[in-house]
């Protein structure tokens, strides 16, 4: 059973395997069917990293689309010593690191469906940098995603230790991908980043590449993604070529 901490938006839940914290925004018209976006958070911040609290604002109020988010495995109301990156290098040493934020993720969208009945509509995912390293897993677990976007990750670098679970994650993504790219990335290269965009399965993927370093992406690509979101989650996307220069 869920534990609220903060009115109706903190929340903990004694999981499978540990604690797991969160928060839960909820759109006062939504209905049982009508769409959720569960949002993943990077390595230095927490539920609350910007864009999240912004995304979360949009969709309940501007879509009717309910909200999931929760902390990393050190992270926020979980932090554990330093917090941020420098807690996660360590967290990343244990067997099944991965596996176990995928059954936080789980174990906290089941509660929230089994507690407010809201959720069972389509499922849509929003997550960068280590929002995609344990996004990537989450979108090819029994969970049917409708259209995720992730991005700020690749094979590379900091990435090359997770390549294979990342790839062998991305292998089973069919569904349409917003994929962002920042191109002078500090802890991804390019070879990277393409290599893991190549190795998404789904035939509707879309790359975004901006300049700047990691953290720097431009707020069009955040207005972008829940133009992305909310046209697949509401079932008015259309992918067609207007006017093509060539045939």
């Amino acid at each position: 059973m869920l534990n609220w901490l903060d009115g109706d938006l903190d929340f903990e839940l004694d999981g499978t395997n540990r604690r797991v914290t969160g928060a839960f925004w909820r759109a006062e018209a939504a209905q049982p069917n009508s769409p959720m976006v569960l949002m993943g958070h990077g390595a230095s911040g927490d539920r609350y990293q910007a864009p999240i609290p912004h995304l979360a604002k949009r969709f309940t109020q501007e879509s009717g689309f309910s909200v999931l988010a929760i902390d990393g495995p050190v992270h926020g109301l979980r932090q554990v010593g330093p917090g941020g990156r420098e807690a996660l290098a360590g967290e990343m040493q244990k067997p099944g690191f991965i596996e176990n934020m995928v059954i936080d993720w789980l174990d906290v969208y089941r509660a929230i469906v089994a507690e407010t009945g809201l959720g069972q509509g389509p499922l849509g995912y929003f997550g960068l940098s280590m929002g995609t390293i344990f996004g990537l897993p989450l979108l090819a677990s029994k969970l049917e995603f409708t259209a995720a976007t992730i991005g700020l990750a690749g094979t590379t670098k900091v990435g090359a230790p997770l390549a294979q679970d990342l790839l062998s994650a991305a292998h089973q993504v069919t569904h349409p991908i917003l994929f962002l790219m920042q191109l002078e990335d500090e802890l991804f290269d390019r070879d990277g980043y393409l290599l893991l965009f190549d190795g998404l399965a789904s035939e509707d993927k879309r790359l975004h590449a901006n300049p700047g370093l990691h953290p720097e992406i431009p707020a069009e690509e955040i207005a972008h993604t829940y133009d992305f979101l909310h046209a697949h989650l509401s079932g008015t996307a259309t992918r067609r070529i207007v006017n093509p220069l060539a045939e």
